[in-house]
């Protein structure tokens, strides 16, 4: 049984490195709208047996149940402990696989989710590089906890190495609907930019 499993912060401190270009209640909004279409997205896919999200926030609990996802009130304090209590949940409740995804990715497409369940069935890692390529914006393990929690500065690497450690297969999914994840002004004028273009995969993502 595959599930989806996305960590999102707490709203106020949610997006920080956007201050400068955005109100809170700007980023708050924005944060919301890309958990959105990423709960959508990955329901949408028809591979997963359902979505949680774990947080420490109770208006994202309360907006993702709403949108068909399970809420997960954050156990440990820590990106990574969390992530591993939640985990520890899920495979209590009998999931064989585990895809841990980021909650901002507004250009993630069903295409992609399928793509990395397709990819699991072969190798026992399966992992989506950021767009700079050092982090990680997805990873999907079978079975839930093979692998550590590493997320972080240079995370990529740290995944792909401890992979090789433990002897398991490992693969890298590509795609700009994985790629883009959304930290800085930057970030926000590209997706703009597909947005704008009208870009066939963009315009997928609403239909």
């Amino acid at each position: 049984m595959y599930r989806a499993l996305i960590p999102v912060k707490a709203l106020h401190e949610a997006k920080s490195r956007l201050a400068t270009s955005l109100t809170q209640e700007q980023r708050k909004t924005l944060v919301l709208d890309m958990l959105h279409h990423v709960i959508t997205t990955l329901l949408a896919s028809h591979v997963l047996a359902g979505v949680t999200v774990v947080s420490p926030d109770p208006l994202v609990l309360e907006k993702v149940e709403g949108w068909g996802a399970r809420a997960q009130m954050e156990e440990e304090h820590g990106h990574n402990p969390a992530l591993h209590a939640a985990a520890l949940r899920e495979l209590a409740m009998g999931v064989t696989a585990l895809l841990t995804i980021s909650a901002d990715l507004p250009l993630l497409h069903t295409y992609d989710v399928q793509g990395m369940i397709e990819q699991s069935r072969l190798h026992d890692v399966v992992l989506a590089p950021s767009w700079e390529g050092t982090g990680t914006n997805a990873l999907l393990v079978r079975p839930p906890l093979v692998l550590p929690y590493l997320f972080g500065v240079g995370s990529l690497q740290r995944y792909l190495m401890e992979a090789k450690k433990e002897r398991l297969r490992s693969v890298l999914y590509n795609s700009i609907g994985m790629a883009l994840d959304v930290d800085t002004i930057a970030d926000v004028e590209m997706f703009q930019s597909y947005e704008a273009e009208g870009k066939a995969m963009y315009a997928s993502c609403y239909t």
